[in-house]
């Protein structure tokens, strides 16, 4: 039977690409498709002498040109070839977050075989983001499979709130917008249980879509390490790690947050885990607070900044905002100290950021000694044959 799908044809450089696991191909590997083809629209991606690379979904405005979905020939792309999709990554969820299942990613995009898609579950809400034109015209169809998978396996839900507000939208032509899928009328706010500390979520104006879930595992590991020490969480947003900090039986936690809204939506949480009386929230510019503080007040530091970086011209700013609190915590901290120090940019790139790390340390004349290395959480899976899935790099290090 004859494949009614139209064709785009990948130049030899695209070849390599996908030939290594890549499941985008870029404008500039596109050495000719139909003028007539529709934005969003089925493709088969060949080569020039015929040969089939991959099926995805065609983008006439994004550099990303296909977002592959499979690179099997014989898949058919319906409702079943999706629920499937979503099922095993539900299942994986299951396997590695039973007990935080209600709180956690559900699907990480290309990470899970469904490129431009996104969505986390806060108790009864599902947060989707789709950052793909084929994704958002097909959106109804991926929602309801979506449901079924979660209600099959008894799982509550009530809505889906549709974060479209990210900026990667508009390179696809899509509208910025946000709101809950169907009209559904209900709060946009809750409030989920993170590995036993309750925290308020606003999926409709909180950052990403409404929590930093890729976090969650990491902020244990400095629970388990606080008890008696005194301990800074800078860039606290809402207080994960101070929050973590202060339930682990911290002997004082300060949190700093230029943002007085954020700071302020710490001190809730905290109210809401009876941690108020353990936590100093300050507002204040970190790297201006790190400068005036006085050397050896704390014992453990936490650096988890924005991005600094979000694109591969500024790194080298980025590289030397990073650089500068590094230097300025070590130097605080003394021997026997604990720095934790993270970058969440994907172009940060981790010799990048271990360069930097190594630079600072040898200018304050201290040894870093590694307690812990990780990335951001399970549920946000990395492919290793896609750099782009992984982003989050998390150290754990002695001054000595």
């Amino acid at each position: 039977m004859k494949r009614n799908i139209p064709k785009v044809i990948i130049s030899d450089e695209g070849i390599k690409w996908l030939e290594n696991g890549q499941m985008w191909m870029y404008r500039n590997n596109a050495e000719s498709m139909d003028d007539t083809l529709e934005n969003g629209a089925l493709v088969d991606i060949e080569t020039k002498q015929g040969s089939y690379m991959g099926t995805g979904y065609v983008s006439l405005d994004s550099h990303i040109t296909v977002r592959i979905l499979s690179k099997n020939k014989l898949d058919t792309f319906d409702e079943t070839f999706f629920k499937e999709r979503i099922q095993f990554a539900y299942n994986f969820r299951k396997t590695l977050e039973g007990e935080n299942i209600t709180n956690c990613r559900i699907i990480f995009g290309e990470a899970d075989d469904l490129p431009g898609l996104v969505v986390d579950r806060y108790n009864n809400i599902l947060v989707a983001q789709i950052s793909s034109y084929g994704l958002d015209i097909r959106k109804e169809m991926i929602y309801n499979a979506l449901l079924e998978v979660l209600r099959e396996d008894g799982q509550e839900i009530d809505g889906i709130y549709e974060r479209n507000d990210i900026k990667v939208r508009a390179k696809e032509g899509l509208a910025l917008e946000k709101g809950y899928w169907n009209n559904v009328t209900m709060p946009t706010t809750t409030i989920i249980n993170e590995n036993g500390i309750q925290l308020h979520v606003d999926v409709e104006n909180g950052q990403k879509t409404g929590y930093f879930l890729d976090q969650k595992e990491n902020r244990v590991l400095l629970r388990k390490m606080s008890k008696g020490k005194r301990v800074l969480d800078c860039f606290s947003h809402t207080g994960g790690f101070a929050l973590n900090a202060a339930y682990g039986q911290a002997s004082y936690v300060e949190s700093v947050d230029v943002s007085q809204t954020a700071l302020n939506q710490g001190y809730q949480n905290a109210v809401l885990n009876n941690l108020e009386k353990k936590i100093k929230f300050t507002k204040a510019d970190v790297f201006k607070y790190l400068d005036e503080c006085p050397v050896g007040k704390y014992d453990i530091i936490v650096l988890d900044p924005p991005a600094f970086t979000k694109s591969r011209s500024t790194v080298m700013n980025a590289y030397n905002g990073y650089k500068r609190i590094n230097m300025q915590a070590m130097k605080l901290l003394g021997r026997g100290g604990y720095l934790i120090t993270c970058s969440c940019s994907r172009f940060m790139e981790t010799d990048n950021f271990e360069k930097m790390l190594r630079e600072a340390a040898k200018e304050c004349q201290v040894t870093l000694k590694q307690v812990s290395v990780t990335q951001q959480n399970h549920d946000h899976p990395i492919l290793w044959t896609m750099e782009e899935t992984s982003y989050l790099k998390f150290y754990i290090f002695q001054i000595i």
